[in-house]
C-alpha cells in the first residue's frame, strides 16, 4: 500500500476539500452501483490510497477519508467534530461538582441541516422527512426531491459541511478556537503568527495527523490543500515545519490556494503594501516545507478562459471551489493508479506514478524549481479529428494567477492528466486511444516541453448531487461538447449533467516567473529597502531583518533557477 494523507487548512482550502471528497465518493458508489455507468467500475485505481477502513465500537466496518481538515470553530455547521459515525452518548455538558455556587449556561442555538443533509438523515435512517427548508412541516409521505435540494444549495450555502456528503472520522476534523475573533479580522500573516503555538493547539493537530500516519503501512505522501491568504497561512507554515522535521523522507505537495474574497480591490495604498508582503511571506514560507506548491486561485475565475463553458459567481466560494476541486481531481489519480501489467493494453488506466516520482519527474536535478502551474480544461475536448486534436493544448488554461502566456520554454516539463475522454460521435475512448491522440497533440504543437508524462483513465468525473449549477447550456449530459446551445436555463447543474471528460496538466515552466518576480519585488520594495514602508508591519509580525533578507534570497534563487538571465535576480540589496 502506498498511501496519501491530505491536509486541508483553512476555509476556502475545505471548500474545495469538500467537492474533492464529494467526487471520491461518487465514484465509490457507482462502483457499486450494478446499473451504474462501467467506467466506473474499474479495480485499477485503488481508492485504499487516499480512504482508510476502521470500526466504530459497535463494530460496524466504516470507510472514510484519510484525512485532517482545520478551521476555525463553528465552520462544521451543523456537523459535529466527532463526526456522525462515532458518536457516543449525549453531547449535555456534565455536571459541575467541585463547585458549590451558582452556575449559569449560555448556549447557542445548533445550525440547523439545509435540506441536502436533511436528506442524507433520511435515506441513512429510511424515514420519512418531517421537516423541510427552515424547519417548515412538510407531509411526512412527501420525499424529497433532487430538484428542492438543488435548488436549496443555490440558494445559499454558508459552510463547507452544507453539501459534503462523506462520512468523516472524529480524529479528521480540528475546530482552531479560543481566537475570539471571526473569519474577516483573521486576515493577515501577522494575526495568524502564533496560532498554531498557543494553547498546546499544535500539538493536538499533530497527534491527529500522528493517528493516520502511524496506521499507514508505506505513506507516499501528504497533500496539503492550504489557504493563502489570511492567518491560515502561517498556521500552516507552523505546521509544515513540524511535518517536515518529523517525516524527513516523506514529500509535500502543496496547493496554495485563494478564495475570490482575497482578490477584492483594496481603497487604500496601506491595505495594498499589507496584502502584498502578506502574499510574499506566506508563499516564501509555505514553500520552504514541501518539495513542491502550485498556487491555485484566479482573481476572476468567471472572466478567465478557464470558464468558457461554464458560469461561474466569483462571489460564491461553493462555485469556484468546484473547479478548483475537480482539477485537483484529476491530478490524484495517478498517484492511486495501479501500475501496468500483462494487460497493460486492456488496462482502464495508464501512467501511474507516485508523489515522489511526480515531484522529481517535474522538478529534476537541472530545474530544482519549487513552484508549479496549474491548468485544466473543463469539460475537456473532443480528442477526435486533426482540429479537435490541435485544440487540446489551446482549452487547457491556468488555475495559477499571474501566468504569462505563450511563452517558449525548451526546459519546461510537465504531466499531463485525460480522463473519460470523448471521441467524434459522443463515445467514450480507451485508454489505448487517448494515448494516441496526446501523441498527436504534440505532433501538431509549434512549441513541445521538454518532457511530458501523460496519465489517461477511462473513468471521467463524476458529478455528485450537491455540485453546484455551473454549467453552460453548451455542455451535454456526459461532458460531450454541443454545437448548438440547450434552450431554458442558461445554467445546468448535476442534475443536467451526470459526468464530464476532465484534461488537466500540472507544469514547471518560466511562465510561473510573473508570479515569482512579483512577490520578491514587493518583498523588497515594501520589507527589505532602507526606509520601506513596511518595516514596522513586518516587525510586527515577528519578522527581523536577517530574516527577511533570508526569504528575499529563497525568492531570488527561485526566480534564478526558473529564469538563470532574469534581470530581478541580479538586484543587490
Amino acid at each position: 500500500m502506498r498511501e496519501i494523507v491530505t491536509v486541508q487548512v483553512g476555509s476556502f482550502a475545505n471548500f474545495i476539500g469538500s467537492h474533492f471528497w464529494n467526487f471520491q465518493d461518487e465514484m465509490l458508489g457507482l462502483a457499486a452501483d450494478p446499473y451504474g455507468d462501467p467506467a466506473f467500475k474499474t479495480q485499477s485505481l485503488n481508492m485504499d490510497v487516499i480512504y482508510r477502513t476502521g470500526e466504530t465500537h459497535q463494530g460496524t466496518t466504516t470507510y472514510t477519508p484519510r484525512l485532517l481538515s482545520i478551521d476555525f470553530q463553528g465552520s462544521l455547521g451543523s456537523v459535529s467534530s466527532k463526526g456522525t459515525l462515532y458518536s457516543e452518548g449525549s453531547n449535555e455538558p456534565s455536571e459541575v461538582v467541585t463547585w458549590a455556587g451558582h452556575v449559569s449556561t449560555h448556549a447557542s442555538e445548533p445550525q440547523k441541516k439545509n435540506l441536502f443533509l436533511q436528506s442524507l438523515y433520511q435515506e441513512e435512517q429510511d424515514a420519512p422527512l418531517t421537516n423541510g427548508i427552515n424547519g417548515e412541516a412538510k407531509d411526512s409521505q412527501h420525499e424529497i426531491q433532487d430538484t428542492d435540494i438543488v435548488n436549496c444549495l443555490d440558494e445559499g450555502v454558508q459552510f463547507w459541511t452544507d453539501f459534503s456528503k462523506v462520512h468523516y472520522h472524529p480524529q479528521s476534523l480540528y475546530e482552531v478556537n479560543g481566537l475570539w475573533m471571526d473569519a474577516k479580522q483573521f486576515d493577515n500573516y501577522g494575526i495568524g503568527r502564533d496560532v498554531f503555538m498557543e494553547n498546546l493547539r499544535g500539538e493536538e493537530i499533530c497527534d491527529k495527523l500522528r493517528f493516520f500516519i502511524e496506521e499507514c503501512d508505506h505513506i507516499q505522501g501528504f497533500q496539503f490543500i492550504v489557504d493563502d491568504s489570511g492567518g491560515f497561512s502561517p498556521l500552516a507554515a507552523d505546521f509544515l515545519e513540524s511535518v517536515s522535521d518529523e517525516y524527513t523522507n516523506t514529500p509535500v505537495l502543496l496547493y496554495a490556494v485563494r478564495g475570490p474574497s482575497s482578490h477584492m480591490s483594496l481603497s487604500s495604498r496601506k491595505q495594498t503594501v499589507v496584502r502584498d508582503l502578506h502574499d510574499a511571506v506566506s508563499f516564501s514560507r509555505l514553500s520552504s516545507f514541501c518539495k513542491m506548491i502550485v498556487p491555485v486561485g484566479l482573481p476572476s475565475l468567471s472572466r478567465s478562459k478557464t470558464s468558457t463553458f461554464l458560469k461561474i459567481k466569483d462571489e460564491n466560494p461553493y462555485h469556484c471551489s468546484a473547479v478548483y476541486a475537480a482539477a485537483l481531481h484529476s491530478t490524484s489519480l495517478p498517484f492511486r493508479m495501479e501500475p501496468l501489467g500483462a494487460t497493460a493494453d486492456l488496462s482502464d488506466v495508464s501512467g501511474a506514478v507516485d508523489v515522489n516520482g511526480f515531484v522529481q519527474m517535474l522538478a529534476g536535478q537541472s530545474r530544482q524549481n519549487m513552484v508549479a502551474i496549474l491548468d485544466a480544461a473543463m469539460p475537456g475536448p473532443c480528442l477526435s479529428g486533426k482540429q479537435d486534436k490541435q485544440s487540446l493544448l489551446g482549452n487547457l488554461h491556468p488555475l495559477t494567477p499571474e501566468v504569462a502566456e505563450d511563452v517558449d520554454d525548451l526546459q519546461a516539463v510537465e504531466s499531463m492528466i485525460v480522463h473519460g475522454a470523448i471521441g467524434s460521435g459522443g463515445h467514450r475512448l480507451s485508454v489505448s486511444e487517448v494515448k494516441n491522440a496526446i501523441h498527436g497533440v504534440y505532433e501538431c504543437a509549434t512549441t513541445r516541453p521538454m518532457f511530458c508524462h501523460l496519465s489517461a483513465a477511462r473513468c471521467p468525473l463524476p458529478i455528485p448531487l450537491p455540485f453546484p449549477s455551473i454549467f453552460g447550456n453548451l455542455v451535454g449530459q456526459h461532458g460531450e461538447l454541443l454545437g448548438s446551445p440547450i434552450l431554458g436555463s442558461s445554467s445546468r447543474g448535476s442534475l443536467d449533467v451526470h459526468s464530464i471528460p476532465m484534461a488537466a496538466r500540472i507544469r514547471s515552466s518560466r511562465a510561473i516567473m510573473p508570479f515569482l518576480e512579483n512577490r520578491l519585488a514587493n518583498l523588497r520594495k515594501f520589507g527589505i529597502e532602507r526606509g520601506c514602508p513596511g518595516t514596522e508591519l513586518l516587525r510586527s509580525w515577528g519578522f527581523g531583518k536577517d530574516e527577511l533578507e533570508d526569504m528575499g534570497e529563497t525568492l531570488s534563487k527561485m526566480v534564478r533557477t526558473v529564469d538563470p538571465y532574469s534581470d530581478i535576480s541580479s538586484d543587490s540589496d
